[in-house]
């Protein structure tokens, strides 16, 4: 009989590329090289280094200095010959297709930057026609401008038989450089295509809206990986695909909810993340009409997350950008069940950080402010998930009213 053996798929491994500069100091590098680990290892991948440079800026040549280049070369050289293999090297920033073709010219591997490495992501998560279209927009997108970088072995070849480049030569130019503008001519086809397909998608979604009856519609938004999916099972007693990775939800998915006798219509969307590209923004807005067409926000916060104050910022940045910063917004701070605080010693006297502020503290800090828009909650543990019924159902009970004044004997307000 015969046996069939089947081998284990190696993962790739990756090097991660980051730089530390006056706008942004060591710890947040840090953070940032954190966070593109776990972008990483979102789409299989297996960091094995990281590297830092502390500069004044990007160089436009190769992003590190020459130095650090050249140290990062010896490296892969060095794993090669012990036999780990460096399968790619990720930076931390977009990379210009300049950029691009020296660091691949000086490496010899596949590079990465975080753009593509997120547009990888939503190519692997994109279920819908609709989430497959957009994804392949901002894919062309981003090709379009580093597209001179495929061609580079033909530019050799370039030229013709005339140097002059007057107006006689226009029949005379190389190979590279046509096959470069037929791809720039079917890229550009293509994305007029993917453009008109966009709006007739919009359009029946935009048709799928109205058709939702007289309900108020509540949309969950936040930073990748806060626990949106897991908030939506909860309410919605559904099966929302949730995972401990970024991006595990890109598609929208809406559910009715009922809370006691009021009906709401909820809406999961997409993680934002920092440094996520204007053309992906761009691309998923039909995506996000969800958001735009909310009566009310809830802005979910990972309460665990160490910087989680900058991804309310992201997050706000994000719906301003959507025309979306004026809604009415619940926050809702969740996985209240990982928070960690680090007691001080008596005889420490160094500066209080946010690593040293308790929970409780820390909701008498400018949350406290917000008062009811302003929830604690664990999803995962279901803790204080009663009070968070209760008062989304206060919310959603007072805009129902406003809205559909003629039906508020079903919901009557408390004096």
């Amino acid at each position: 009989m015969k046996e069939f053996v089947i081998s284990e798929v190696k993962a790739e491994t990756a090097v991660l590329v980051g730089l530390i500069t006056p706008g942004q100091d060591e710890a947040k590098t840090k953070e940032y090289l954190d966070e593109l680990e776990f972008l990483a290892d979102t789409a299989g991948a297996v960091t094995v280094r990281r590297f830092t440079q502390r500069v004044g800026g990007p160089s436009a040549v190769t992003y590190v200095g020459k130095g650090k280049l050249e140290e990062i070369r010896q490296y892969i050289k060095d794993e090669e010959e012990n036999e780990r293999e460096v399968g790619m090297v990720i930076f931390d920033d977009e990379l210009s297709a300049k950029q691009m073709r020296n660091i691949e010219n000086a490496l010899q591997v596949k590079i990465l930057d975080r753009t593509s490495l997120i547009l990888d992501i939503f190519a692997m998560r994109a279920q819908t026609a609709n989430a497959k279209t957009q994804v392949e927009l901002a894919q062309y997108r981003y090709m379009l401008p580093r597209l001179q970088r495929l061609w580079t072995h033909l530019e050799r070849q370039g030229g013709g038989s005339g140097s002059g480049g007057g107006k006689g030569s226009v029949g005379l130019r190389g190979p590279g450089e046509t096959q470069l503008e037929m791809d720039r001519r079917i890229i550009l086809q293509r994305i007029t295509l993917l453009k008109q397909r966009l709006v007739e998608i919009d359009r029946q979604k935009t048709t799928q809206r109205k058709n939702r009856g007289r309900l108020i519609r509540v949309a969950l938004v936040g930073y990748t990986n806060v626990g949106k999916s897991t908030i939506m099972n909860l309410m919605a007693k559904s099966e929302v695909f949730a995972e401990d990775k970024l991006f595990a939800t890109l598609d929208t998915t809406v559910r009715k909810v009922v809370v006691e006798n009021l009906p709401f219509l909820l809406a999961d969307t997409v993680g934002f993340i920092r440094k996520l590209p204007t053309d992906l923004v761009d691309s998923f807005k039909s995506t996000l009409d969800e958001v735009r067409e909310a009566d009310l926000l809830l802005h979910v916060v990972d309460i665990s997350h160490p910087d989680f104050e900058e991804q309310i910022e992201v997050v706000n940045q994000t719906l301003k950008e959507l025309d979306c910063a004026e809604k009415p917004t619940m926050m809702v701070f969740n996985k209240t069940d990982k928070y960690r605080w680090v007691d001080k010693e008596p005889d420490d006297l160094t500066p209080e950080t946010r690593e040293n502020v308790t929970l409780d503290e820390l909701r008498r800090t400018w949350m406290a402010r917000l008062e009811d828009n302003c929830l604690f909650i664990s999803a995962k543990q279901k803790d204080n998930v009663d009070e968070f019924r209760n008062t989304l159902y206060r919310r959603v009970r007072e805009l129902h009213v406003q809205k559909y004044p003629y039906n508020d004997f079903l919901y009557p307000v408390e004096d």
